[in-house]
């Protein structure tokens, strides 16, 4: 298990009935990298993978 896949769980276990918008999603990212601004990088990885259809490339 890596170190992250806590996180997960905890997220799953703690909101896994819940159903969220993505914008909703882009809000509390955004509020986590102007908290966290060594992360931004990270963030913004993962924002443009969920981004991405299958199909793209790049």
């Amino acid at each position: 298990m890596y170190f992250t896949d806590r996180g997960l769980e905890e997220l799953a276990d703690r909101r896994g009935d819940e159903e969220v918008t993505l914008s909703w999603l882009a809000a509390k990212m955004r509020d986590f990298v102007d908290a966290n601004p060594e992360f931004e990088t990270a963030v913004e990885r993962l924002a443009t993978y969920l981004a991405r259809d299958d199909g793209d490339e790049d």
